[in-house]
């Protein structure tokens, strides 16, 4: 009886993990060095690890310091962990590294338990990084839907769920925990986007986000940067080629002296793209500088700029695109965006279970839109004549502060969470005539033009306070449950004047009116959420979350600024709720896993259908009425080598992430939309994938499908033959794939691979505005290649 005993202890690690004071810690995460696998340690800290040779573990908890150690089968062990107030940022990277892909339920000064939450660790990941391709990117995100540009990858434009993913504009976008879009509220849109080469994860929280970062329905992305290197000067410099004259430089310097850090770069990109006209340029500068006063306070700085110009090509119809989607009709349309953001955080620990942030940021931005812009693509631009000239400049900050309170329900840690920002803006808008040439001339032609004046001109001084707790009780080991509310005080303004312009078929002006207006929209509020998460044990959670959602009328939403589109003057704010119901965990080390439901449901959603105004054909933008959006989603993750060659250095891993969507409209008072499917929902959204590697080498393949989606809520369609808007009808269905791989040497790493290795011809988007309006094709198949120098 004891032989099989004896055989069973000599090919197991076990022990349990306990801290300084004496007491077990429960949810300790192990990683084993040795066949690159995890585990977490029970309720009790206890944990046992299979084994027949002697591994290398790590273990890690929040506020204890790293431990790493040999141990050999056989051996039963108690492990120690030292409590520490903060940690030396190296260590917290070295810790996220290990972890599962989601995230914790108390990180710094936030609680996630609950929540739908991915983790996109840059480290992890084999694809085109000098253009952000998104669909590798983001390829694990479940249920995501992107508009594809060809600018290298200068913005990004992801939804999903019903969301609209021009520029993002439905997520809360932050780099390092503060806002990067215009606005927050009145044009929250993303015109820049951190470059992949330069981050270390990208942390996306669904819906329920909306309690603790504002009021998307989306939820909140965040753009974290790689931490400082530990050495005094550390360089690292990526360069790339590719296809259609693609050159690309990042150059990142970082260090660490004393209690002193820094991590900056430079990233340059230009291309031609791959239609006439496309040709861009941008840079781009980042400094992080930090300072660690002691154990218990750090300050950090960030200043980031970002300029870019872009030549675009304009949309085309669908008989354009079909015949051949590599025209351009347009020669002088130009767009032009500088950015400029400043960001000042203090982290403080008053104990070693409370902690404090403050996050101060402002942004100093302008967007130029210069082009000839008619809702008829297929009508040719006729030099000499004005252009459309769109301006708009940012200008912003606020103040958000945050306190965390960990304490003890019967010996089971559980966290309060305070908090209020303060967001303040004065931006504006000015639309009118171009200059006749066809260069990038963002100034107004009125000396060219006498007789044409601004068709608006405005200032949005907005102004946004906010309030927000939550509480995580963990009633159990097993079981969390966390309330939260938030309270938001809105105040919008619009102070200008806007024209109205009618012609007749003749094109002769017969009504030409300005109006002056001095609007202002106050609105107070309350959203509630209530999350929960259930772990009978360490490889397996069950979650859940319901939350109120709100989104503000933005400045598009109030004033037209696109001869293809006319806006409702009564549109008013959606409201609704997010929820998701999901499992994710482990199967021993070799699949990982994530399925869950969810719903979102709108009241007064805003969205576009095409109708007659003044004997025009136009997309019409109003609250369309009562719609929802539901459907399944699920990512799995097969480890072969863990399955069948565990401890190999050969590497294999398959994954799938699938979304089955469904949505329709409830109720509505406009003509022909009620029970039909909302727009930007594609029935089937898969994408599937297998990595390889063996030791230094790495290679990735991955498909993407997409069924077909509508573009607005008429849910109209159109024919191969249509050769006058391009802005109506359907997203066909489609399907990518693409190839990724990299090889590492001492100092030297070599990527290449081909995006589109099918050369497929598709499109992604039907624009209104710019860079259309019109179908905005996809790119055909391209190369890359980067060497990326470390010293």
């Amino acid at each position: 009886m004891l032989v099989p005993v004896f055989a069973f202890a000599q090919n197991t690690i076990s022990g349990t993990v306990v801290s300084n004071d004496g007491g077990n810690l429960s949810y300790v995460e192990i990683f084993n060095k040795t066949n690159n696998t995890s585990l977490t340690t029970d309720a009790n800290g206890a944990f046992t690890i299979k084994a027949a040779t002697p591994q290398i573990l790590v273990f890690y908890r929040d506020n204890y310091g790293l431990l790493e150690q040999t141990f050999s089968p056989g051996e039963n062990i108690t492990i120690t962990l030292q409590k520490v107030i903060s940690l030396n940022e190296l260590v917290i990277q070295q810790e996220k590294f290990y972890s599962l892909t989601k995230m914790k339920d108390v990180d710094g000064t936030a609680i996630y338990a609950g929540r739908k939450t991915e983790v996109i660790d840059l480290q992890k990941i084999t694809a085109n990084k000098a253009t952000n391709n998104t669909r590798q990117i983001y390829a694990q995100v479940a249920g995501l839907t992107i508009n594809e540009n060809s600018d290298g990858g200068l913005q990004l434009s992801i939804g999903g769920r019903g969301l609209n993913p021009n520029r993002t504009s439905n997520f809360n976008t932050r780099q390092n925990g503060y806002d990067i879009s215009a606005d927050v509220l009145g044009y929250p849109e993303s015109y820049y986007t951190p470059p992949t080469e330069a981050l270390a994860e990208i942390q996306v929280i669904r819906g329920a986000a909306a309690l603790q970062y504002g009021t998307q329905f989306g939820g909140l992305i965040n753009f974290k940067f790689q931490s400082p290197s530990q050495k005094p000067i550390e360089v690292v410099t990526r360069n790339t080629v590719g296809s259609y004259n693609l050159l690309t430089d990042f150059t990142s310097l970082s260090g660490t002296v004393g209690k002193f850090s820094y991590y900056t770069f430079f990233n340059y990109k230009q291309g031609d793209g791959f239609r006439p006209n496309s040709e861009f340029n941008s840079r781009n500068f980042f400094a992080n500088l930090n300072y660690q006063f002691n154990k218990k306070t750090s300050l950090h700085f960030d200043y980031t700029m970002f300029d870019y110009l872009a030549k675009q090509p304009g949309g085309l119809t669908d008989y354009m695109f079909y015949q051949d989607m590599f025209q351009s009709n347009r020669n002088r349309n130009w767009f032009d965006v500088n950015w400029n953001l400043l960001a000042l955080r203090l982290n403080h620990h008053f104990t070693d279970k409370s902690q404090f942030s403050l996050q101060l940021f402002g942004l100093d931005a302008s967007r130029n839109a210069l082009g000839f812009r008619v809702n008829r693509v297929a009508n040719p631009d006729i030099e000499g004549t004005e252009r459309d000239l769109l301006k708009g400049n940012f200008v912003n900050w606020g103040a958000e502060a945050r306190f965390l309170q960990l304490y003890d329900i019967n010996e089971n840690s559980s966290a309060l969470l305070v908090g209020a920002k303060y967001y303040q803006a004065r931006n504006t808008g000015s639309q009118g005539p171009g200059s006749s040439g066809s260069d990038p001339d963002f100034s107004y032609a009125f000396d060219e033009f006498p007789n044409y004046a601004n068709q608006n001109d405005y200032v949005y001084p907005n102004l946004n306070v906010a309030f927000f707790a939550e509480n995580m009780f963990r009633l159990s080991p097993k079981f969390t449950i966390t309330p939260g509310i938030r309270i938001e005080n809105i105040r919008t303004k619009a102070e200008g004047y806007y024209r109205v312009i009618n012609k007749d078929l003749a094109d002769n002006v017969i009504l030409d009116e300005t109006t002056q207006e001095n609007v202002t929209k106050q609105r107070e509020f309350i959203l509630l959420g209530l999350a929960a998460s259930y772990k009978p044990d360490t490889m397996i959670e069950f979650y859940g979350n319901l939350a109120q959602n709100y989104r503000s009328v933005t400045f598009n939403d109030i004033r037209n600024a696109t001869p293809s589109q006319t806006i409702d003057p009564n549109i008013t704010d959606e409201k609704g709720y997010t929820s998701d119901i999901g499992v994710r965990g482990k199967l021993a080390n070799k699949l990982s896993y994530d399925a869950s439901i969810f719903g979102l449901y709108y009241n007064d959603k805003i969205g576009d259908y095409q109708t007659f105004i003044d004997g025009k054909f136009t997309r019409y933008r109003s609250n369309l009425g009562t719609a929802i959006t539901y459907g399944f989603e699920a990512l799995l993750d097969w480890n072969i080598t863990n399955t069948f060659f565990e401890g190999s250095k050969f590497k294999w891993n398959v994954f799938t992430n699938t979304s089955i969507t469904g949505s329709e409209y409830l109720k509505s008072e406009v003509p022909n939309i009620e029970g039909n499917s909302v727009e930007f929902v594609p029935l089937v959204n898969l994408k599937a994938g297998s990595g390889l590697g063996y030791k230094n080498f790495t290679c990735n393949i991955q498909l993407t499908y997409l069924s077909s989606q509508f573009t607005d809520a008429i849910n109209s369609t159109s024919r191969k033959e249509d050769n006058t808007y391009g802005i109506f009808g359907e997203i066909p269905s489609y399907y990518v794939a693409d190839v990724s791989a990299s090889y590492t040497w001492r100092m030297l790493k070599l990527e290449a691979g081909i995006n589109n290795f099918t050369n497929n011809y598709y499109f992604t988007r039907r624009a209104t505005g710019y860079p259309g309006p019109g179908i905005i094709p996809s790119d055909p198949r391209t190369f890359y290649t980067t060497l990326q120098i470390t010293f």
